[in-house]
């Protein structure tokens, strides 16, 4: 993590100073980002629909929250209820393809992006990728999708949606509250009282009230090649190096902490490259990596002998009240 980065996120999340240069820039960012939404409104700039069901999923904060885990969450829970859903994205840290793509389990990561490879692993519905999440809807649908669910797409206004969920970091909130680069938001906090759900993940003192509570867990690992598969609780007998290039890296770690592992913490930026001196460390001490950081180092030689750990959602009273309203809302028969 450069130290530009680091110090960002001191300011954001742990009390630091703000550059100057992002106080200087708060301003425009907020101009910017309320002329393009008022743009929306009025008609200036073009938004669509698919025709069919939109669901987005995202955040007010730059980074991640848990919005992937819960897109798989609720993509399974779809399914299961009989419908076909699809999921849109823009597919960042791949090639972010002006026209839609259907992503393949044999695409690179630099084409398909890391996440929408670990959502068409862990749910097998279809995945389309475009900077464009409208022409990504609009192609789902056309391939029999009967509902979409967008993640990360709460400020792509473009496509208009049915249902909003927000997901808030339970330990992080909002950071000092401030919009980016001053701070970590991309909107104001006002804009949960406009969105249909807010889904607060861990535990952590900055749950908005009226939230549903999801948790992340995880008790495995997966060793890259496929090899072989160990619980967790058994590399607890000596240090190992923990990779992390999530939205909160802390996250992964304190998992790690709680199956009893003492943890080297290796932090990369969201969407990271993990460097090929992570993935073969000089002490030949054991290598656990989050999912996505799995995604990004397929077929690498290298890593083949290090383990993913992969996590999944657990939602309050088992999303009843989440699917409810979606039911609701949408005309949804509830999973």
């Amino acid at each position: 993590m450069s130290r530009v980065e680091q110090r960002l996120l001191e300011a954001w999340y742990q009390g630091g100073p703000v550059p100057w240069w992002a106080a200087a820039l708060e301003p425009a960012y907020r101009l910017v980002a309320a002329m393009r939404r008022s743009a929306y409104r009025r008609g200036w700039k073009r938004s669509g629909h698919p025709g069919r069901p939109v669901i987005v999923i995202g955040n007010l904060t730059a980074g991640g929250a848990g919005k992937t885990p819960l897109a798989i969450w609720l993509l399974q829970a779809l399914a299961r209820n009989g419908r076909r859903p699809a999921l849109v994205s823009r597919g960042y840290g791949g090639a972010e393809p002006a026209v839609p793509h259907r992503v393949a389990a044999s695409d690179p990561p630099g084409l398909a992006g890391d996440e929408p490879l670990l959502v068409l692993r862990e749910t097998g519905v279809p995945v389309w990728v475009c900077r464009d999440r409208l022409a990504a809807a609009r192609a789902a649908v056309a391939d029999g999708a009967d509902v979409i669910v967008a993640d990360d797409g709460l400020q792509h206004y473009r496509l208009r949606r049915d249902f909003e969920i927000v997901v808030v970091d339970a330990q992080r909130g909002f950071g000092n509250g401030r919009r980016l680069p001053a701070g970590p938001l991309r909107e104001s906090v006002e804009r949960l009282a406009g969105v249909d759900a807010v889904v607060c993940n861990g535990s952590g003192p900055h749950c908005p009230a009226g939230s549903l509570r999801m948790t992340l867990s995880g008790s495995e690992a997966v060793r890259l090649d496929g090899g072989a598969r160990r619980a967790l609780a058994s590399f607890a007998g000596g240090p190992v190096h923990a990779v992390a290039g999530i939205g909160h890296p802390e996250r992964f770690f304190a998992l790690l902490e709680a199956q009893g592992l003492q943890v080297q913490r290796h932090p990369l930026p969201d969407h990271g490259e993990v460097p090929p001196g992570a993935l073969a460390p000089a002490d030949g001490r054991p290598v656990l990596m989050t999912s996505k950081d799995a995604m990004r180092c397929r077929g690498s030689a290298a890593a083949a002998a290090a383990w993913e750990v992969p996590v999944a959602a657990t939602l309050q009273d088992g999303g009843a009240p989440l699917l409810a309203r979606l039911a609701t809302c949408l005309a949804l028969s509830e999973a």
